[in-house]
């Protein structure tokens, strides 16, 4: 048995595979630069402005793919986002890289997300509840966070 089946590190999917996956290609990409005020909401979202200013996405029809990072406990967590009309459509743990916790990159994980928005009260938040996993509760924060970030990064972009 490997490491990842304990929820260890490791290279999952490719940014190609995902995108592949995701949008059935790789469709048109983009850049998007976060102004002064991204970076502010960033922080309410994220507790911490996002470490670059400049971010790829990819677009197909009404659908967006972001690749993120944000640290769980202590390393990144690379993690693929498709937004569907301002919906979550899929989300994907790209590369994990803490000892423990990997298990929010398996699908009964991640399907959680799917269909999720942007609730309006309070602002910046999913519009449904997303179960913890015992034992990995920095790596679901990072994730929640992430997918609220890329629905607001969505927004931005179709603005």
């Amino acid at each position: 048995m490997s490491h990842a089946a304990f929820g260890q590190a490791g290279n999952y999917m490719s940014t190609s595979e995902f995108l592949r996956e995701g949008l059935g290609g790789a469709g048109a990409a983009g850049s998007f630069t976060l102004s002064s005020s991204d970076q502010a909401i960033a922080k309410k979202i994220l507790g911490h402005s996002y470490k670059g200013s400049r971010l790829r996405y990819w677009r197909s029809g009404k659908k967006t793919a972001w690749v993120l990072e944000e640290i769980g406990k202590t390393r990144p967590i690379t993690t693929g986002f498709i937004i569907d009309s301002g919906k979550i459509h899929m989300v994907r743990v790209l590369i994990y890289r803490e000892s423990h916790g990997g298990e929010v990159k398996n699908k009964f994980f991640t399907r959680q997300f799917d269909g999720a928005k942007l609730g309006s009260s309070p602002r910046y938040t999913l519009s449904r509840r997303i179960h913890g996993i015992s034992g990995a509760t920095l790596s679901v924060n990072a994730l929640r966070n992430l997918s609220r970030f890329a629905l607001y990064l969505d927004s931005r972009v179709k603005e």
